[in-house]
């Protein structure tokens, strides 16, 4: 009894060191990745921006209040995420965009650490960590660290601690790890209920599951209809509109039944959401969609899908990262039959015998997204020579430091520590003392010669002029 109690001592030491081990090399990968695209001085978009300015917000114990999204606009009326109060200690430590983007790939590395333990456990060694490593390098991860931080985030490692409990039959411990999602992301609160589900129906979990549904849409219900509209400048929610088809979307959640039925006809079409949902599909190892843990893919494929903003409907930006936790999840309960029995179905029947072609359909998935998606460019020596623009950029940062600014997208996070930021596309900010714009990559009209014509037409009445324009980088100054 002795040796059997030590040899499983050994094997949850050997499962714990294999899975950080996992994650370490994750990590060097993901922060190497997001640190050479900072010093490129790549900007996808205006997110990073975005929470750095809340991050400093937080920092200085102050409202999350983000000029880039407009004067005095409160980032918690755009989207409902308070749990990003924990970026505070992160920007304390160094108040840069670049903290943002090694916390989030940290996050993302330390959500293999369960992953891959219980992986082991279920799978053996050699599988499990296979399945590790296939889920850590997985192509909703990758594509999420390649559009710089945004609050899913914290909604992964959250996600993969819980399903790893679910695996377990630790069903509190897997609700107590699920129950946060609710504070990352609204639309998260379905996902939460989703899992509740599965738990009332599948694993028999009546009085549990049905606490998750009531936490979890409970919590949606009141971030959409109440708080985001309570915090919002206009008194809405912003993405009404983004849940209707075409042009014509509705300002509201629909204006009639013809409008209802287009959204829902939109919902199949183009055939990149096919695609989307095949490497979903492989990235479950295939066998995976047995599992009923895959109806937690639904509530956020649903507004992707139903959405009208094409960026929603593919496999890059950070839109699927939270789908694959799910999808590593489900693969393991369809191989080891951890489902019990429920109210809609019978067991589960065990498919060991199909555990290495699962695995390898996973594997297979995530080699191939590596080589053709965005972490291939760590082999690239030009990766790592950093932005010949990069002196010029601190100089300019030094020139508007304790100025107000209105800059386009392309420097706003680095611009945030040290300056108050406005977007140059927003209507209605104040006139600033700077205005930084990127010459090389023009998003304003032709009839614009350059920053200070660009500033002044902006801002009726106010002078302005030009004190920098190297290396593409133009600033104007306002004339006092």
């Amino acid at each position: 009894m002795t040796a059997v109690r030590t040899a499983r001592g050994t094997a949850r030491t050997a499962d714990r060191w294999a899975s950080w081990l996992v994650a370490a090399c994750c990590a060097v990968g993901y922060v190497t990745f997001a640190v050479t695209q900072w010093r490129l001085l790549e900007s996808p978009s205006w997110d990073l921006g975005i929470f750095t300015q809340l991050a400093r917000a937080y920092a200085g114990f102050e409202a999350p209040v983000v000029t880039i999204k407009g004067e005095g606009f409160n980032l918690l009326g755009d989207h409902f995420h308070p749990l990003l109060v924990l970026l505070a200690p992160v920007y304390w430590i160094h108040p840069s965009g670049a903290s943002l983007l090694i916390a989030q790939a940290v996050l993302f590395a330390v959500s293999a650490v369960p992953v891959t333990t219980v992986a082991r456990e279920l799978l053996g060694p050699v599988r499990g960590t296979l399945v590790g490593v296939a889920y850590a390098l997985s192509w909703g991860l990758q594509g999420a660290v390649a559009a710089q931080f945004h609050e899913v985030a914290f909604a992964v490692p959250l996600l993969a601690a819980s399903l790893a409990a679910y695996l377990r039959r630790r069903w509190w411990t897997c609700v107590l790890w699920a129950a946060p999602l609710v504070f990352v992301k609204e639309d998260l609160g379905l996902t939460v209920a989703a899992l509740g589900l599965v738990l009332w129906w599948r694993a028999g979990q009546r009085r549990i599951g049905r606490l998750t549904v009531a936490w979890g849409v409970g919590w949606t219900v009141l971030a959409i209809g109440v708080v985001l509209p309570l915090l919002h400048p206009d008194g809405t929610w912003d993405y009404y509109g983004r849940l209707a088809a075409g042009e014509e979307a509705a300002d509201g959640p629909g204006d009639s039944a013809g409008g209802v039925l287009a959204t829902v006809a939109a919902a199949f079409v183009p055939a990149e959401k096919y695609v989307t949902l095949l490497l979903l599909v492989g990235a479950a190892g295939i066998i995976g969609v047995r599992s009923p843990l895959i109806w937690l893919w639904v509530p956020t494929l649903a507004w992707r899908f139903l959405g009208n903003v094409e960026y929603y409907w593919g496999w890059t930006w950070h839109y699927s990262a939270v789908l694959m936790p799910v999808a590593v999840a489900a693969l393991l309960d369809a191989v080891s039959g951890r489902t019990g029995t429920g109210h809609l179905g019978r067991r589960l029947v065990p498919a060991r015998r199909w555990a290495s072609a699962g695995t390898a359909a996973a594997v297979l998935t995530t080699a191939i997204m590596t080589v053709t998606g965005p972490m291939n460019r760590l082999v690239e020596p030009a990766t790592y020579a950093g932005s010949p623009r990069a002196d010029v950029v601190d100089e300019m940062i030094d020139i508007v430091a304790g100025r107000t600014v209105e800059a386009d997208i392309y420097l706003m996070a680095y611009l945030v520590p040290r300056s108050q930021v406005y977007w140059v596309g927003n209507e209605g900010n104040p006139p600033p003392d700077r205005l930084v714009l990127d010459a090389t990559r023009r998003t304003w009209t032709d009839d614009v010669a350059d920053a200070a014509d660009l500033a002044e037409e902006r801002h009726p009445g106010q002078d302005y002029e030009l004190v920098l324009d190297e290396a593409g980088y133009q600033v104007a100054a306002r004339v006092r």
